[in-house]
């Protein structure tokens, strides 16, 4: 990209935060608006308050960090407001490649140590894989083909945060913001989604919300399709058998009743077929499907109450069962090819949410309070928005090493908190020859990271990143 390309991105930037800073209230807040978005898109390794503060005014880091600390930290502006006028400016160019096709929930965590950061807790971390100390935080975004863009964002608290007030009052948790499971966040969001008419009559959901029967019951009702990932031992009623009282929860013993995954393993050969559904960066991504109608056998709802839906499973080949079953309410017409597609289209929000930690720094918020956790979050989405509107001003054939923003240089002698440089001698004489360690061997050169991967790049796939 040449520097006239670079310098038309700079304008549009500079309008984009314009648009922001519209919605943000006092015109004080415009210039931490437009610094605090500037760092989250420049190629910076952390995006916290105090190296975006260094990157942003490089003479005055001190009063930069403090002037951020407070805007994101402290700063009583709109995250509702925010997100519309994100909505409003980028919408139109996801839309240009197509409809949404699609709402997808999804919930995001980060590992954390200690106990003070509001909604921290022993819990599942995604990240890891595993129980650990993190917060995990709720949302819905809307996507098509091309792009997925958050449009509500709730950290989720543990019951144990919500009963305990003295840890509520420090971490400045609303009065209002009461215990709720992560299914109930969800579809308090796919609510205020209806209410605001935002486009999309699919719902996509993972098994850690698929098997909460009361949440596919509550997009049914709101007048919404899904395809939602599920366990494995998900109780259907079995073909050809009469409906009978469905079973209580935690019972695996009813009449007429089977497991989706003995069901798929009793499937004849005819049954399964290999479907591609996406060209990948490489080659066409296919595996092995089956599809099947069933009636779920759950107690949350009247026997004569219940449709058959499409019960999907993937098995590749090579494997030693089926790996991956969704139940669908989308119409029985529907192609096979069609609901392999819209079951895989979650790969959106998994690539997207890995470039929002990755590239813009979600993950990077070293504050403990509610509305700092949110400001930087809504802050991180804003930027990422801004981000996606510009893939196309990427060219096919530009080298990976692009990046829109070029970083200014940093004041010598900066050490961000947690550098290894900042753990040296405090006296220079002791510091003379001291040894690299793992994280600081020599580089003979920066290599620069892009800030957008290919928009058809799978997520993990290898990519270019900088290293020093």
């Amino acid at each position: 990209m040449g520097r006239a390309g670079a310098k038309d991105i700079e304008l549009r930037f500079a309008g984009y935060v314009e648009g922001l800073a519209s919605v943000i209230g006092h015109a004080d807040r415009a210039g931490p608006l437009r610094d605090y978005c500037t760092g989250l898109v420049m190629p910076c390794e952390r995006k916290s308050v105090e190296p975006m503060a260094a990157i942003t005014a490089p003479e005055r880091t001190a009063a930069q960090h403090q002037s951020l600390l407070h805007f994101v930290g402290q700063g009583a502006w709109s995250d509702d407001a925010v997100l519309a006028k994100v909505r409003e400016m980028v919408m139109p160019r996801i839309e240009r490649h197509g409809p949404i096709e699609a709402w997808i929930i999804d919930d995001t965590s980060f590992p954390k140590q200690g106990r003070h950061s509001v909604g921290v807790s022993h819990q599942y971390c995604g990240q890891l894989g595993k129980q650990a100390n993190c917060q995990v935080a709720v949302s819905l975004s809307l996507a098509n083909h091309a792009a997925s863009l958050p449009v509500a964002y709730r950290l989720y608290l543990p019951k144990v945060w919500a009963e305990d007030g003295n840890r509520r009052g420090k971490a400045g948790v609303p009065e209002d913001v009461a215990f709720k499971t992560k299914p109930e966040i969800a579809l308090e969001q796919m609510r205020w989604a209806c209410e605001a008419g935002l486009p999309g009559s699919l719902v996509l959901v993972d098994a850690g919300y698929g098997h909460d029967s009361k949440l596919r019951t509550g997009i049914t009702e709101l007048g919404k399709r899904y395809v939602a990932g599920i366990q494995p031992q998900t109780l259907v009623w079995k073909p050809g058998t009469r409906r009978g009282r469905a079973p209580k929860k935690g019972r695996r013993d009813a009449p007429h009743t089977t497991s989706v995954k003995d069901l798929a393993l009793g499937l004849g050969a005819k049954a399964w077929r290999t479907i591609k559904w996406r060209e990948g960066s490489n080659e066409w991504l296919s595996s092995r499907f089956a599809r099947v109608r069933v009636s779920v056998a759950s107690s949350h709802e009247r026997v004569e109450k219940l449709a058959k839906e499409w019960l999907l499973i993937e098995w590749p080949e090579g494997e030693d069962e089926p790996t991956k079953y969704w139940l669908s309410t989308l119409p029985k017409n529907i192609s096979f090819h069609d609901l392999v597609d819209a079951a895989k289209l979650r790969w959106r929000i998994e690539r997207d949410y890995q470039e929002l930690k990755q590239e813009v720094g979600l993950g990077h918020f070293e504050g403990r309070g509610w509305r700092g956790f949110h400001h930087h979050a809504t802050l991180c989405i804003a930027a990422y928005g801004f981000l996606i509107s510009e893939r196309e001003t990427i060219p096919p054939s530009a080298p990976r090493s692009t990046a829109m923003f070029q970083a200014p240089a940093i004041p010598e002698g900066h050490r961000p908190r947690g550098s290894t440089a900042a753990a040296r001698a405090a006296h220079s004489k002791l510091d003379c020859d001291h040894a690299p360690t793992a994280r600081s061997r020599p580089r003979q050169k920066l290599a620069a990271m892009s800030v957008l991967r290919r928009s058809d790049q799978e997520p993990g796939e290898a990519q270019n990143f900088m290293t020093q």
